[in-house]
């Protein structure tokens, strides 16, 4: 019994996966499966060059020769040859008569005592020869049919895989041509934003200008006027009388020579330009960039909720015309 099951051991690692039979001029494949060198050459000629146990694809057709695998198979198919052994497998266990004939019914080899039994009563038999005969032929059926699934579905594979490298391109083309249409937009909108931003400082300077310099005349009004007030503070202090009038009468003189008017220099900037609708402003120049055949599309897409947004808001009506409305 320990022999049977070695040589079924040795038997299993001698099959071919693709035929079922003992390895004939067995090569190994570059994820190390191994096939007959006619098995793997048929089967590559329907389908690409992937190993047909763990569906691993090989650009080019690398067959190596495994003598190892060679001869373990010639030790194995004499050992299953061997007329000992063959004769143990061919005797009924129970019975220990040749085996002879094949149960249909219970997919059995018996011997003819076991086709005479009840247990085998009504049962139909085929001779091992010819039941070899119909169950191979049976058995090619279902390899053939197998092998016409299996190459379908491996096309179905393919096109599935070409399906999504066709999406992960168009996706990757997709994705530059986003960027470089909103780092376009954002060229144009910075662009808008330095120059509102410089439009507003050369505004504020030339509004300051003026006042800043009536600020400081009227600065250096309030000092004259401070450094007066220390002098009557002294001249109220002077004791001496005919001192006091003699500076009395030059004081007045001095007041009504330098008597000035001041008044406040009042501007304002250009709020309507700089707190407007800026968003309008800045798609309209974005809109004069964009190609003519892409226009319509972009306005409906996203100017019209912007417009949407700018009619909600409190101040001047909004008199908005696009070109090829």
């Amino acid at each position: 019994m320990a022999l049977r099951q070695q040589v079924q051991s040795m038997t299993e690692e001698t099959i071919c996966p693709i035929c079922l039979d003992f390895f004939t001029d067995p090569v190994s494949l570059d994820c190390g499966h191994n096939f007959c060198r006619s098995c793997i050459s048929q089967c590559w000629e329907k389908e690409i060059n992937s190993c047909p146990e763990c569906r691993e694809e090989f650009p080019e057709r690398n067959l190596r020769i495994n003598r190892a695998l060679a001869n373990l198979t010639e030790k194995t198919r004499k050992l299953k040859l061997n007329p000992e052994e063959k004769e143990s497998k061919l005797h009924c266990e129970k019975h220990q008569e040749e085996l002879k004939l094949f149960c249909e019914t219970d997919k059995k080899l018996i011997c003819v005592i076991c086709r005479d039994s009840r247990e085998h009563k009504s049962h139909n038999f085929l001779p091992i020869d010819e039941a070899v005969e119909i169950y191979k032929n049976q058995l090619k059926s279902s390899l053939d049919s197998l092998t016409e699934k299996k190459s379908a579905v491996l096309e179905t594979e393919l096109k599935q895989k070409r399906k999504i490298s066709e999406v992960m391109e168009q996706s990757s083309s997709l994705q530059t041509h986003i960027t470089s249409e909103f780092s376009k937009m954002h060229q144009i909108l910075t662009e808008k934003e330095q120059r509102l931003l410089r439009d507003l400082r050369e505004e504020e300077e030339r509004i300051l200008e003026p006042m800043e310099a009536n600020l400081r005349e009227i600065q250096e009004n309030l000092n004259s006027i401070e450094e007066k007030l220390s002098k009557l503070q002294k001249q109220m202090e002077q004791k001496d009388e005919l001192i006091f009038l003699k500076e009395e009468a030059c004081r007045k003189r001095r007041i009504s020579d330098e008597t000035r008017s001041l008044s406040v220099s009042a501007a304002g900037l250009s709020i309507g330009k700089f707190k407007g609708p800026l968003q309008y402003t800045a798609w309209k120049e974005m809109i004069n960039s964009i190609n003519p055949g892409k226009t319509l599309l972009f306005i409906f897409l996203i100017l019209n909720p912007v417009v949407k947004g700018l009619k909600g808001l409190q101040g001047p009506r909004l008199n908005i015309h696009f070109a090829g409305c």
